[in-house]
């Protein structure tokens, strides 16, 4: 008997908890609520994109979604990829063209047009695609940077300008980056041809030439340049293709600490070249809505002030906060270079290779 009175308790309870159907034959049947499994968003990235594990989970939370990230090389390397697999994409959102790689990326038709409502929030500056195939999440300026101690040691004036650079007082003083095999290279050889044009009576090829002739050294990549031969990082170089970013960055990860940044930029009109990185929806996503939350979460203020510490860049929104080193050290240059997408994307062959006649060979 107590058997039978424990098994209809327990009855009573199931019922009392679940809804319940009823069969063909009309038999109550109990059924159990379950929670819909999360569905799953892919987001196809270069390496370097970086963010806080709990930006990424907040947003999981609120649409019962798991984002997969999914790096696939550099800039380049992972726009081809996403090209070359559009017709089975294997995202659905692209993250990290750049204005360099911007011409490449609409012309390939792998977007789909998103007008997001926090455009209102974003730089209009920023906003390049008036189709709104991609949109601006961050921006960052490639220029050069400098060692403070070491020109005070000299009682030397770092220089202000491009053409400074030329003047026989900084003769071995730069180390500078192959635009073929180098993004901030690229960057840099952009700010030149943007400066100094391609025709004329000195044009960038007449400038990279005297800067070859002051003895400028070129490297493969970044890394190479800043940790191999800055003077900040025990080289004998005291100028180097970089950053704005990197002097709130010398500034953080100083150890021992230091009370001020010992690094800084050159940001004189158009000494700089200003990158723009953009998100995108892919063609084929089976998950339009949630890629349209993502890109929104991604232009908001909680994901966009998440960004400085994180990659190193700027935030798009005008709403984001920077972080404190990056309102003290990081100059943010008033009249950056810049070069149409389109212009870019029809001439960056021919551009690298006139270059690499000139100064390497």
């Amino acid at each position: 008997m107590k058997k039978v009175s424990l098994f209809i308790l327990l009855t009573l309870l199931l019922a009392g908890c679940s809804g319940s159907e009823s069969a063909a034959d009309g038999t109550a049947v109990t059924s159990i609520p379950t929670t819909a499994p999360a569905r799953i968003l892919t987001l196809m990235s270069h390496d370097s994109f970086a963010v806080s594990e709990t930006i990424i989970q907040a947003f999981e939370a609120e649409h019962n979604v798991t984002i997969e990230l999914l790096p696939a090389g550099d800039t380049g390397a992972a726009l081809n990829q996403a090209i070359l697999t559009k017709d089975d994409p294997l995202a659905d959102l692209f993250f990290g063209v750049d204005n360099t790689f911007m011409g490449r990326a609409l012309a390939a038709d792998i977007f789909v047009p998103y007008q997001s409502p926090l455009l209102a929030e974003i730089r209009d500056e920023l906003e390049l695609d008036d189709t709104y195939h991609l949109l601006p999440v961050d921006y960052g300026d490639v220029c050069l940077n400098y060692d403070k101690a070491w020109f005070a040691a000299q009682g030397l004036e770092p220089p202000q300008t491009l053409t400074d650079l030329t003047d026989p007082v900084y003769k071995g003083l730069l180390v500078a980056q192959n635009p073929a095999t180098s993004s901030p290279g690229l960057a840099f050889l952009l700010a030149t041809i943007a400066q100094f044009g391609e025709t004329g009576g000195y044009a960038y090829l007449d400038y990279w030439a005297d800067l070859r002739a002051n003895e400028v050294l070129i490297t493969n990549g970044w890394e190479d340049a800043y940790y191999g031969y800055f003077t900040r990082s025990g080289g004998d170089r005291p100028l180097v293709v970089s950053y704005a970013s990197s002097p709130p960055a010398e500034f953080i990860y100083a150890d021992p600490p230091v009370d001020e940044a010992p690094t800084a930029s050159v940001v004189g009109q158009g000494a700089c070249f200003r990158q723009i990185e953009f998100v995108g929806i892919l063609k084929g996503t089976q998950n339009r809505d949630l890629a349209e939350a993502f890109v929104d979460y991604m232009l908001s203020q909680s994901f966009q002030e998440d960004i400085p510490l994180n990659m190193f860049v700027f935030p798009a929104n005008v709403n984001a906060a920077l972080p404190p080193a990056f309102v003290e050290w990081a100059q943010i240059p008033e009249q950056p270079a810049t070069l149409p997408p389109v212009d870019i994307d029809a001439n960056r062959d021919a551009w690298i290779e006139a270059w690499t006649e000139v100064v390497l060979r």
